[in-house]
């Protein structure tokens, strides 16, 4: 069943049914703070290590940390997406290595430490990857959670510790997590919820999605994976060159079309704005270029945005109103979770 019906969005069965989905959303504020709280015995002895020559990230949202680092890191910072690591990592060099699946993470714990590169690992104790890593060039970040963000803000918390990256306030992200999962409440009806209601106006549409900065766009990129995960529908996430054109072929509405007969017919796009605040002038005129290809094709245009507080705050505020939203489509066209 894939036809969308909105009644579903307040339907107590309906939305029991999606549990699996929501419920790890309304946790994500408890789960962050448990990995800070992990993560923190182990921050204490970072201090007293000297500055890198490099770092090198492996593993789930390593771009992430890319992001947030590639305008004040004082040392070279490679998000590294291959086995093994580059030729010249050495014992000069800090290696982060993100948890993961497969032999990834593996490979590269064992080359950093052939190597003699100090190591920083997120992992849960006593599994494979833990005990593999053990050595006094390891830390490792007591992780509970499998979810990508903790791990990567636990992250950046052990290279704030190093001098390496600006200070993250895990306690100010776990609380907008907090306020999102209330705004975006299965309680809450339709008109009270914006995540119910975003995912209503992509009822019957093919999602193109734009952030203006750096982690818009990375948020963007998530939202998109969650929206084809929830709906198993096409979900592009782009830069401005690539969706511009793709809104310039874009037809505007018949009026006198018959939506009976023309419900076979490819879905239309949807433009998804995701702001920030921190986008810069460059990123304001391809917002006003895609707004205004968007007016000309008669196509809708819905907004994520939180323009307050620090980066990383902005950040998980709209990319859990994005998951929420699309949790929400999965759950009003009936799919089941995880199909």
């Amino acid at each position: 069943m894939t036809d969308f019906d909105d009644s579903r969005l307040d339907d107590p069965e309906a939305l029991r049914a999606g549990d699996a989905v929501l419920r790890p959303l309304a946790e994500a504020g408890a789960r962050l703070r448990r990995e800070a709280a992990n993560a923190e015995p182990a921050l204490a002895g970072l201090g007293n290590e000297g500055r890198p020559r490099a770092v090198i990230a492996v593993g789930p949202e390593a771009r992430l940390l890319r992001a947030v680092l590639e305008p004040s890191c004082p040392v070279p910072f490679v998000a590294w997406s291959n086995l093994g690591l580059p030729g010249w990592v050495g014992p000069l060099d800090v290696v982060i290595v993100l948890g993961g699946s497969g032999i990834k993470p593996f490979d590269c714990v064992h080359e950093a430490l052939r190597r003699g590169s100090r190591v920083i690992l997120t992992a849960r104790p006593g599994t494979d990857l833990a005990n593999r890593a053990e050595s006094r060039l390891t830390t490792l970040l007591p992780s509970t959670t499998t979810d990508p963000l903790c791990r990567a803000i636990a992250a950046l918390m052990a290279l704030h510790a190093l001098g390496l990256a600006p200070y993250v306030d895990p306690q100010a992200i776990a609380d907008r997590m907090d306020a999102v999962a209330a705004e975006c409440a299965h309680s809450r009806d339709i008109a009270a919820n914006p995540a119910k209601m975003l995912a209503l106006e992509l009822a019957d549409a093919q999602p193109l999605i734009w952030g203006g900065s750096v982690l818009a766009a990375r948020a963007s990129r998530r939202i998109a994976e969650a929206v084809r995960s929830a709906s198993g529908r096409v979900a592009l996430a782009a830069d401005a060159s690539e969706l511009v054109p793709l809104l310039a072929e874009t037809r505007p509405r018949d009026l006198f079309s018959d939506p009976f007969e023309d419900q076979g017919s490819d879905r239309r796009p949807s433009l998804v704005i995701v702001e920030d605040g921190l986008g810069d002038a460059a990123a304001d005129e391809e917002r006003d270029l895609l707004e205004k290809r968007a007016r000309l094709a008669d196509v809708r245009v819905s907004r994520l945005e939180h323009a307050a507080d620090s980066e990383l705050v902005r950040y998980a505020t709209v990319l859990q109103k994005g998951r929420f939203a699309a949790a929400y489509l999965g759950i009003a066209m009936g799919r089941p979770p995880g199909s």
